[in-house]
């Protein structure tokens, strides 16, 4: 015969008997498990933070370390700049240079035999021109107009073909952009019967040479038109300035 256990089975107790928990352990778990991971969100923020305010103490101290290194320096700046400037005007000032010595040496070649001349005045730019040269009749009307270098010739030659011929040859010295003719006269025939033939001459360069009657006075400027101006007494001045002050940066450089 088969057991039959009569109890009802709310009343029976044992491993079988139905589990009553409901959700508190539930609830309780996940407030557990938020908690620990707030601990743990809490401790990584506070070590970011931590590890980010080092790193703000540090970039502060190798910002203060880069500008006393950038004051120490400042002095250095300033004559490497100095140098610079120092440079480019004394590059603008050599650029500025012209090579007179070439062009007389082009023109003791090219002048030709039947031409002498009385006055031979170079400057560099038309407020440079010599007041002897602008007395002596040295074209200072053309000179006035050539805002470069240019040559002021005065002189004598056999007849108007030969001032054309020279005033030709002088086209070809290196450089040379025009030839402008100031004057050009051969004396009359009273003034030559006089002796007085001259009388012009003296007055352009101080010694006669219209010895003769073919002979032809004349009165040139020679302009170089394409040669660089040069420049102002005050780029000349500023140089001095520059290197007054290079000086005194170095002299101060040196002490600290």
């Amino acid at each position: 015969m088969r057991p039959v256990n009569l109890i009802p089975p709310e009343e029976r107790h044992g491993s079988q008997s139905p589990l009553r928990t409901g959700p508190l352990p539930y609830l309780l778990l996940g407030a557990l498990v938020a908690l620990l991971a707030g601990v743990a969100l809490l401790a990584i923020s506070g070590n970011e933070i931590s590890e980010r305010t080092d790193e703000v103490v540090l970039l502060k101290q190798e910002d203060e370390v880069a500008q006393k290194r950038a004051e120490d320096l400042t002095a250095y700046v300033q004559l490497a700049a100095l140098r610079q400037q120092r440079v480019e005007t004394i590059t603008s000032l050599a650029d500025s240079r012209f090579d007179w010595e070439r062009v007389m040496r082009e023109l003791s070649k090219i002048l030709p035999a039947d031409v002498w001349l009385t006055n031979l005045n170079a400057s560099a730019s038309s407020g440079t021109s010599s007041g002897e040269s602008a007395s002596a009749g040295g074209g200072s009307g053309i000179r006035g107009a050539v805002a470069g270098p240019a040559l002021e010739i005065s002189g004598c030659a056999k007849g108007q073909e030969g001032v054309a011929g020279f005033a030709t040859a002088l086209k070809e010295i290196d450089g040379v952009t025009r030839v402008g003719v100031e004057s050009a006269s051969i004396p009359s025939a009273e003034s030559s019967a006089e002796g007085g033939g001259g009388s012009e001459g003296g007055a352009a360069g101080g010694v006669s040479c219209q010895t003769r009657s073919f002979v032809a006075q004349f009165q040139m400027v020679v302009a170089f038109d394409a040669a660089p101006a040069p420049p102002s007494g005050a780029a000349e001045a500023e140089v001095a300035a520059t290197e007054t002050e290079s000086s005194e940066e170095s002299s101060s450089s040196s002490e600290g």
